[in-house]
């Protein structure tokens, strides 16, 4: 695996907002209080001492602190695992990011909404989620939308499959001045890549697989790169074949004017010139289910955790990791809400 090589992860601006369905605002940070009821607890402890049941002189034991500790951490457990399993996955935040990049002309002000890993389908991405996603999406006002891939969900546990009609459907609902761009993920191409590629024809939503567009009005012009997915074909365990180009894609750029590459995948990174402003990626889902000291074995990267998640600078390179919104393997999510991206340049 590679080494860490110095690489740290850089929070210029960053802010987050909870959206609930009521539409209000939640701090940053919060997380549900479990509360123990304790009824009754003195008062069995007074009556056992007068009856001769527990200890006369109120000596808390080491068996006690043991049984009662024991208890904590098997609440705390199955509290834990209650919300990673149906709270967390079903909520929503947008999280902001406003990168001072090197590479990008100061005042050409472009606003970008990143939707990464969708995994359309139940018990945590249901139709209604879905739509859900969609229109807190379109309510950012973005110039430009960016699909990162992994569209409909494989593991075993869905419980409501969402047909590639229907999510596709209402990822059509999108608006923004600049566009909706795709790409294609690795759980596209293992499952139904053609599938995928019709349903986003179908609506209209180009996908851009190692090529490039020159977006944006004159004097405010800038290039959209997508690369091709980096796993497209499984050839055994931990190997695969990508589909990815990213010299023959920055080799169609012909102006000077700066470039976003859109990839599944965040492990291209190293390989990314500076000619390229920002590097836009997903497909960690930021660990999914971030327990502590753990964590970091569960990011689907052969970096391990320097890729996971957030705004990333090596060499005064930049990329910006989504945590995603669906799940993959188990429908869990555990101190990584589902997001959707908001990405302010030339501020």
């Amino acid at each position: 695996m590679p080494r860490f090589s110095g690489a740290k992860t850089v929070r210029s601006w960053i802010g987050r907002s909870i959206v609930e369905p009521t539409a209000s605002r939640v701090r940053r940070g919060s997380r549900p209080r479990i509360e123990a009821s304790a009824r009754g607890g003195d008062q069995a402890e007074g009556a056992g001492s007068a009856s001769g049941a527990g200890p006369t002189d109120g000596r808390v034991t080491r068996r006690m602190l043991m049984a009662r500790g024991l208890g904590l951490l098997g609440l705390c457990g199955f509290a834990s695992a209650g919300y990673a399993a149906g709270v967390e996955p079903h909520s929503l935040t947008v999280t902001r990011y406003r990168p001072a990049l090197p590479r990008w002309p100061a005042g050409r002000r472009l606003t970008i909404t990143v939707i990464s890993d969708l995994h359309a389908g139940g018990p945590n991405m249901g139709h209604e989620q879905v739509r859900r996603v969609v229109e807190v999406a379109n309510l950012q006002s973005s110039d430009l939308v960016v699909l990162l891939g992994d569209y409909f969900a494989t593991h075993r546990f869905v419980t409501e499959r969402v047909p590639h009609k229907v999510w596709a459907a209402e990822l059509a609902r999108l608006h923004a001045p600049l566009g909706v761009w795709a790409v294609i993920g690795n759980h596209d191409w293992w499952h139904d890549v053609e599938g995928v590629r019709r349903a986003l024809a179908e609506v209209e939503i180009p996908v851009l697989e190692n090529e490039a567009r020159l977006l944006g009005a004159p004097g405010r012009r800038f290039w959209l790169a997508g690369l091709g997915d980096q796993l497209a074909y499984r050839l055994g365990h931990r190997q695969f074949r990508g589909v990815d180009d990213l010299p023959g894609t920055l080799a169609s750029i012909d102006t000077d004017d700066p470039v976003v590459l859109l990839a599944h995948e965040p492990d291209i990174f190293p390989q990314v010139p500076d000619r390229v402003a920002i590097t836009l990626a997903g497909h960690t889902h930021g660990g999914q289910i971030r327990v502590p000291l753990i964590w970091h074995e569960l990011v689907p990267s052969a970096y391990g955790a320097r890729f996971a998640y957030g705004h990333i600078v090596e060499e005064n390179r930049h990329m910006i990791v989504s945590g995603g919104l669906g799940t993959s393997i188990v429908p869990l999510r555990f101190r990584m809400p589902p997001e959707i991206v908001g990405v302010e340049l030339g501020i």
